[in-house]
């Protein structure tokens, strides 16, 4: 017996929006979970065809002794240069591509979330059916990066906010909007989406 696919969504967001946090709601509902960036940074490590092309596209210092990434490495020669950015992300896109798409297979949810922090930026939405942006205040996303994060400074953390697309552009082109402030409740905002993403009639979204 053919079971039918799941419907895919994307959750989206800038750095610290609070991404992770709407996704362990939709976990507690029972739909499963695919945390983009981090297959990524598993599949940089552990894919042996990837790892092949890395070292091929950068060297063999890429990866420490022991077969670990050398983030320190990759984070002072290739991450600062955009040009190489570019270039590595064409060799990671496709390969957590594949890796998402054989994950999804194994699932049985009426839908399956892909936890990215650029889907819209690497084009990556394109594969989906819905896209929910979670949209915070610049302030508030500074203030809980930096909480969370004591090892990154502001001008860091503003670094990484410059190479994402501002909420307003996310908001405009995701189907849905979860605003995540300090005056607005997240999970009756999550509970209105699922009940949506679950209905049998889909033409209302």
């Amino acid at each position: 017996m053919n079971k039918s696919k799941p419907l895919l969504v994307g959750v989206t967001g800038g750095i610290g929006s609070g991404k992770s946090t709407v996704c362990r709601v939709f976990s507690i509902l029972g739909i499963p979970i695919y945390p983009a960036d981090d297959r990524a940074k598993w599949l940089m490590a552990h894919d042996p065809v990837l790892k092949t092309q890395i070292i091929s596209a950068f060297g063999e210092a890429s990866f420490l002794p022991d077969g670990k990434l050398n983030r320190s490495f990759l984070a002072e020669t290739v991450f600062s240069d955009q040009e190489k950015v570019a270039q590595i992300n064409k060799l990671v896109h496709p390969a957590v591509g594949k890796d998402f798409e054989n994950w999804v297979a194994q699932q049985h949810a009426p839908y399956v979330i892909k936890e990215a922090a650029l889907l819209f930026e690497a084009g990556s939405a394109d594969q989906l059916d819905f896209v929910i942006n979670v949209s915070s205040p610049l302030k508030i996303r500074m203030a809980r990066v930096l909480l969370r994060d004591p090892h990154r400074s502001e001008s860091q953390v503003n670094h990484i906010i410059d190479q994402q697309w501002p909420d307003e552009k996310k908001n405009e082109l995701a189907d849905f909007t979860i605003k995540n402030s300090d005056n607005k409740l997240i999970i009756p905002q999550i509970l209105e989406i699922h009940q949506k993403l679950t209905a049998s009639d889909l033409g209302s979204i």
